[in-house]
């Protein structure tokens, strides 16, 4: 029997050697890892983290003590060891354990954390919190030093520094974040560690000291000389003392793969008190051979054949890929394309553009707000910036593109990938709510395309309209269509009837006309007469189209791959509310206005009507039937 098996709560841990407790990084290792290669999941972070966690939960008491972990990609260790080892096996499933901190999930948990940056702001209002009600207890922010590329995570330490409140800011330094990490903040990093580190600094210091009270008559004046000089030389070669600049101590740099290193740090930085920072140096995918070697594509994996390391080839192209192709043959043609991405160069399929245009490529790091008043910028200056970024990560940078983009008409596209369910990640990450925060934005234009060969056509009409536009397409293979060579501009605004029908019209956003076709020859062998819609805009919509189908029929089903909250079925409704058409029946399919779980995307799709089996069944519920051969109304 391991030890991981008989951890149930973090009070077990202090009972154990140190001996024991390396012993038990190995089984957590080797948990994860069989986890992650059954269930897909975020690998290299969280090896890399695992004996930061078995410090933190020896020198800590949680849940008294509050641990704040950033983005959560780092915590799998922390579930592993906080009661729910049992349930490991579930992680990322339908009804299982969270792939990130979840507080309805354990009281260890407590911020829920999908998105980077935050943990900093979050625990100093937990600290002001603890001081205001008078408790004593220890407040812990874990961040990942690609999370200091955010904006928020300086505007956390700011305030922190201002207030002087006793928190405890962990930086765990792995040199990545997804991708290599990018910008100042890098290098700043990098050089405190080498420099901390550096046995030829530390010696040069004790040697100048000793010659200091060697001399005769030292007093007070020397003595604050002495002190002065050794400022200054640590703002020599220190980059502006970068946390005590802001207010926080600095500890470090210290080794995150040693457990009584750590815990040393964490003891003498809480007995120092006030905000203190202690930076914590350790190894992306720590522990697994393929994880150390390429800790990039292991940052978030599916299955794969965990004794190998071997990841399953991929057989299907996707809307991704098919991005990042369009976009290197826009580029080839146009010389003021750049592209812009905030840590997700892989991700958003935009690598071979940086390779073949790396002057015209921006990798921002982890600030998506920045990347998108950088291209605001670039636009103003005369080229034609293209955002890649997540759904879920532009919700980030809502101002931004309506105050820095929209209100000054500037001609950005924003390319949002994993648009809908993204499937395990969970509510995190689902990007259902692009629609309902964009499309009310004034000149702001939003398609989706139903398969890759709409997308190129897409890409191509948003760079020739020079106005603000946004494409939306999921996390979803594509038909492995043909692609044509030079992609047509599509006609603005207009949507495209994909079959006529008299009874009811089908309106459907993105790869939903697929199914929403499937389904209108479903229906049509029970003798229903279904009109399909390819609605493609969004924001504009075909007016003239929708409600002359609208009209005719009497009965339309809108099909959304989004929260129906403000969002494409909402926009019809409004249009048909707005010309006198209020006695339209209809019915509005989406995702409703609550969280979603996490689960395989075709399953969650399946559960919310989004099936062909579901449009069916809207079209049955508005009052067509089949009776004796006949459709009656």
């Amino acid at each position: 029997m391991g030890i991981l098996s008989q951890i149930r709560d973090p009070r077990d841990l202090k009972k154990l050697s140190l001996q024991e407790l390396e012993k038990l990084a190995a089984e957590l290792r080797q948990e994860i890892v069989r986890t992650v290669a059954q269930n897909g999941g975020h690998l290299a972070s969280s090896l890399g983290a695992v004996e930061l966690v078995l410090a933190l939960h020896t020198v800590f008491e949680s849940p008294r003590d509050k641990i704040v972990w950033d983005v959560g990609h780092q915590a799998y260790a922390h579930k592993l060891i906080t009661g729910r080892r049992e349930d490991f096996g579930t992680l990322r499933q339908f009804g299982g354990v969270s792939g990130f901190p979840k507080p309805t999930e354990s009281p260890h948990d407590v911020f829920i954390a999908g998105h980077s940056s935050t943990s900093i702001s979050a625990a100093l209002g937990l600290a002001i919190a603890r001081d205001l009600a008078g408790e004593d207890h220890h407040v812990v922010a874990v961040i990942g030093d690609g999370a200091l590329t955010g904006g928020l995570a300086f505007e956390g330490l700011s305030q922190a520094g201002h207030l002087g409140k006793n928190l405890l800011v962990v930086l765990n330094d792995n040199e990545m974040s997804i991708a290599p990490n990018v910008g100042a903040v890098s290098l700043i990093l990098r050089r405190l560690q080498e420099l901390r580190m550096n046995p030829n600094l530390h010696r040069l210091s004790r040697e100048l000291e000793e010659r200091f009270r060697r001399l005769p008559g030292l007093g007070n004046f020397t003595a604050q000389a002495m002190e002065k000089l050794k400022d200054a030389l640590k703002y020599l070669v220190i980059p502006g003392m970068f946390f005590e600049e802001l207010g926080l101590s600095y500890f470090g740099p210290v080794d995150g793969h040693q457990i009584p290193a750590m815990q040393r740090a964490f003891r003498e930085a809480v007995a120092h008190g006030g905000p203190v920072v202690v930076h914590v140096v350790t190894k992306k995918g720590y522990g697994y051979g393929p994880a150390e070697r390429d800790p990039e594509r292991f940052h978030s994996v599916g299955p794969f054949d965990w004794t190998t390391g071997s990841l399953p080839a991929k057989t299907e192209r996707t809307f991704t890929e098919v991005f990042g192709q369009a976009l290197v043959e826009l580029g080839e043609e146009d010389e003021r394309l750049v592209a812009i991405t905030a840590a997700m160069r892989e991700g958003t399929g935009l690598s071979a553009f940086a390779h073949r245009f790396p002057d015209r490529f921006f990798d921002v790091g982890i600030a998506e707000a920045h990347a998108v008043t950088l291209a605001a910028g670039l636009a103003a200056g005369g080229l034609r910036p293209v955002v890649a970024v997540y759904s879920t990560f532009l919700q980030r940078a809502y101002d931004q593109i309506l105050h820095d983009v929209c209100l000054q008409n500037l001609p950005v596209i924003f390319v949002l990938d994993r648009a809908g369910v993204v499937g395990e990640d969970g509510p995190t990450h689902h990007g259902l709510y692009d629609l309902a925060y964009l499309r009310h934005i004034p000149g702001m234009t939003v398609m989706a395309p139903k398969d890759e060969r709409e997308l190129r056509r897409m890409l191509r009409t948003a760079l020739a309209a020079g106005v603000p536009v946004a494409i939306r397409y999921p996390k979803a293979a594509a038909r492995d269509l043909p692609l044509e060579k030079h992609p047509e501009v599509l006609p603005w605004g207009r949507s495209e009837l994909l079959r006529d029908g008299s009874e009811v019209a089908l309106f459907a956003l993105g790869p939903m006309a697929l199914l929403a076709e499937a389904a209108a020859d479903r229906l049509a062998t029970q003798g229903i007469s279904c009109a399909v819609v390819n609605v493609r805009f969004v924001k504009p919509l075909d007016e003239q189209l929708l409600l002359a189908l609208a009209r005719r029929t009497g009965r339309v089903v809108t099909i959304e791959e989004a929260a129906l909250a403000g969002g494409f079925g909402s926009a019809v409704l409004e249009l048909l509310a707005a010309h006198g058409l209020g006695g339209v029946q209809w019915r509005a399919l989406g995702f409703p206005d609550r969280f979603i779980e996490q689960g395989p995307r075709e399953m969650l799709l399946e559960r919310y009507g989004l099936s062909v089996q579901g449009i069916c069944a809207a079209v049955e519920s508005l009052g067509l039937t089949r009776m004796a051969g006949a459709v009656v109304i």
